[in-house]
């Protein structure tokens, strides 16, 4: 295939709008294959590869307007490997891994593979539009090569993977997985964040069209797959993206803009149009190629402001004196409005954790959803201490409450906070392993009851003692014993419920629906109300760590006890008696004609006056 001017067109105006079809290694129907690379500055481009001994010279390349180079090579097929030999505009030959492979080498091997897919999907309109803000989304957040290592030492495959993890979410009720990057990187410590390969499902697990099966045979489960996405920052590898064609072509210019300081890596020049578009053409591959039902944007925060971990003489303000990015900003809000015009069904969440202002809003970034780390750290920081001390930090819960409708959110228990000498879910709770099984199921079931949706690690769905090891695997053995079996059976009854309790989900972005019933500092002690199209639902918690007595009146019917996940159907009418470290799920539908009866506004001001 010869690219067309029209390509090249859009190709240096950043606007190609599906660029991994004119770029990349391309098997032709009748046989060969088509190579084009972008690399403007580059003064000669050759490929080599299996197909000609690994001798360049038997291929080099032609230069089309641009700076887009190609060439096509009958002799070669799908399977082989290649790498593009690039003579920069530093005199340097340079052997690099294609930016746009389909399919690469295992790590620590870095050649590209010519690969061409075969795979039949059978997921039928698995991407369907719909509104999250109003849908049930419990996340179960994964990092496919520790969550069950096999005991030989090798790695699970895709395949493996699709069939033990979409049974063991199946079971729990979880409507989404979230994985860990699994676009191709060198550096397995890095988990996944130092990304080489945009296009490329990494071969650590199976090829490209085994990971396709991965998704296809959760969906076909009911489970939809998220995947982390990196546009942030890249590694500095040599044979990768760094100085492709001998000049910064992927990352900015300027040190101060273009190195990490924290991490090492690279920063992508954001104004650049081929940049914006090769970012904008992986999450739209990702979604459309592979079926995903949604992306993660990792490290928002790092993209938006110059200042990102840098201290005075070390940024620049924008042209308007600020701090903010504005060629990064300008990424975003066009990255997001792509997947939403060309893959309506899919959502965009942001992991963004200052107050930038309209994350989730249609005229600011324009994201579905964005991660609350402020409720994160402020829950995790007011369970870690013991319950006789937590009166003085009762406000630890009571603040998220106060901002959580100025955007629409996650709430994440994540991989960031088990790792790192924080400690596991379970060591973050105070006591025995009794008091801590209870502290952790109060804190899920406080989790699933508070507005946003959900987002679990994995072990932390059974109360997994050791941080997490990403060189190692879950301590399956201890899941069916007590007492991290109560707390998995608690997570299979808290997804149940939620599933089916529209006052849980479908009110999310409604600030009108949740009003307080009371909030009592000196006994540890909070409720309050959310109320959907099938009624209202109320949430007591007990953190005290001793028995507490709790005003609710009535009636009502018990959802769910997080010390008693199997006893519903109860029906309390005045006082509710809640045991220690204990969040009781109440429901009624007595409220159903009216979200915003004249109750829920008592309730308000008697909160306002305790």
């Amino acid at each position: 295939m010869t690219l067309t001017d029209y390509d090249l067109r859009l190709i240096g105006e950043g606007r190609h709008p599906a660029l991994w079809e004119v770029l990349g290694a391309r098997v032709e129907p009748a046989g060969g294959v088509s190579f084009a690379v972008l690399a403007p500055a580059a003064r000669e481009v050759r490929v080599r590869g299996d197909f000609n001994g690994w001798d360049g010279a038997a291929h080099p390349m032609r230069r089309r307007d641009g700076g887009v180079w190609e060439l096509f090579a009958p002799e070669a097929r799908s399977g082989q490997r290649y790498r593009f030999a690039v003579l920069g505009a530093d005199g340097r030959w340079r052997e690099k891994a294609d930016p746009m492979a389909r399919a690469t080498q295992c790590p620590p091997a870095n050649a590209s593979v010519v690969f061409r897919s075969r795979y039949r999907w059978r997921d039928g309109d698995s991407q369907a539009r719909r509104d999250w803000a109003k849908e049930p989304m419990s996340v179960y957040e994964v990092h496919l090569g520790s969550w069950r290592a096999r005991e030989d030492g090798s790695r699970p495959t895709y395949r493996e993977l699709a069939h033990e993890l979409g049974d063991h979410v199946a079971d729990l009720g979880f409507t989404h997985v979230q994985l860990m990057p699994v676009t191709e990187h060198p550096f397995g410590g890095s988990w996944g964040y130092q990304v080489s390969s945009y296009f490329a499902p990494t071969a650590r697990f199976g090829t490209p069209d085994d990971f396709r099966y991965f998704v296809d045979h959760l969906h076909r489960k009911g489970i939809g797959v998220l995947l982390d996405f990196v546009p942030a920052h890249f590694p500095r590898d040599d044979w990768a993206l760094a100085r492709f064609d001998g000049t910064p072509l992927y990352e900015h210019p300027d040190p101060q803009r273009g190195e990490h300081p924290d991490w090492g890596t690279l920063v992508f020049d954001f104004g650049r149009p081929e940049v914006r578009n090769f970012l904008i053409a992986s999450a739209l591959y990702w979604l459309t190629e592979f079926h995903l039902d949604g992306l993660r944007v990792d490290a928002v925060s790092s993209m938006l402001y110059l200042d990102y971990s840098r201290g005075p003489g070390q940024w620049e303000p924008n042209a308007h004196g600020g701090n903010e990015n504005l060629e990064a900003v300008a990424l975003l809000r066009e990255l997001t409005a792509a997947v939403h015009r060309e893959v309506p069904g899919a959502v965009v969440v942001a992991e963004e954790s200052t107050a930038w202002p309209g994350v989730t809003a249609p005229e600011g970034l324009g994201f579905d959803l964005k991660w609350n780390l402020g409720w994160m750290h402020d829950v995790l920081g007011y369970l870690g201490h013991d319950p006789v001390h937590r009166a003085a930090h009762h406000g630890e819960l009571e603040l998220p409450l106060d901002y959580a409708w100025n955007e629409r959110y996650v709430l994440p228990l994540s991989h960031d906070e088990v790792v790192h000498g924080k400690g596991s879910l379970w060591q973050r709770m105070p006591g025995d392993d009794k008091r801590r099984a209870a502290g952790l199921r109060a804190l899920l079931a406080y989790t699933w009851a508070h507005p946003g949706k959900q987002l679990l690690f994995m072990g932390g769905e059974f109360g997994q003692p050791p941080e997490w090891d990403s060189d190692g695997s879950l301590c399956w053995e201890l899941a069916d014993s007590p007492p991290h079996q109560g707390v998995l059976d608690l997570v299979r009854r808290l997804n149940h419920v939620y599933r089916r309790t529209p006052a849980l989900h479908a009110t999310d972005d409604d600030r009108g629906a949740f009003a307080w019933h009371l909030s009592d500092p000196g006994r540890n002690v909070l409720a309050f109300r959310r109320t959907g199209p099938d009624g209202t639902l109320l949430c007591a918690a007990n953190f005290s760590g001793v028995p507490q007595r709790v005003d609710v009146g009535g009636p009502w019917t018990t959802l769910l006890d997080s010390e008693r996940p199997h006893l519903t159907g109860e029906h309390v009418t005045g006082v509710l008696d809640l045991p220690a470290s204990t969040v009781a799920w109440l429901f009624s539908a007595q409220c159903t004609e009216n979200a915003h009866c004249t109750e829920n506004v008592e309730c308000t001001e008697n909160f306002a006056t305790r």
